[in-house]
């Protein structure tokens, strides 16, 4: 497990939070405004927040309007990763990425091993990069957006978080669309 080197500066993360929902407004979104209250309690800045329906391409398009933006470092989305018909943001999200972070799934599945056994193979929790900003979608309800954040990404989003994390490679994100 890593540490955090206290002798580094924190750096602030801009981070926009998308949860994907038929049913849910801003004043009913437990989920979305879990995340929102992890990030801003770490110092980090919430960049946006939206809900959209379980539209595929409504989730693509807002994903890829915030990748677009300079102010959007890190999108956290929730919602729409299970098994049914109407749960499509990890297809959403994979038609973004230029790379997926394969990983983050597995981490996601040992963390909810750890809370809710077995049925954590249920979930579709996905992470990826694109147009230099990482994306992760994460499970709908605020007990997986806290073992996401709780045990993931506060680590993998704050620079200080050794021997790796995320925020030290931001800078190279994006660097094959400047080679020549």
């Amino acid at each position: 497990m890593g540490r955090i080197d206290e002798s580094k500066d924190f750096i602030p993360v801009r981070i926009a939070v998308l949860t994907v929902s038929d049913t849910r407004d801003m004043a009913g979104d437990r989920s979305g405004e879990t995340l929102v209250s992890r990030i801003e309690a770490a110092g980090h800045v919430l960049a946006d927040r939206m809900i959209v329906r379980d539209e595929r391409d409504q989730i693509a398009d807002q994903l890829r309007e915030w990748i677009a933006r300079d102010d959007v470092d890190v999108i956290i989305s929730t919602g729409g990763t299970g098994l049914t018909g109407r749960d499509v943001t990890v297809e959403a999200h994979r038609d973004v990425y230029e790379k997926e972070i394969e990983a983050f799934a597995t981490v996601f599945t040992i963390v909810s091993m750890q809370k809710i056994g077995t049925s954590a193979v249920q979930s579709r929790a996905t992470g990826g990069v694109a147009g230099g900003t990482y994306l992760f979608a994460l499970p709908g309800s605020p007990g997986a957006c806290k073992d996401a954040w709780d045990e993931i990404l506060q680590y993998q989003l704050d620079y200080r978080h050794y021997p790796c994390n995320f925020v030290e490679i931001m800078p190279r994100l994006d660097e094959h669309l400047r080679r020549k």
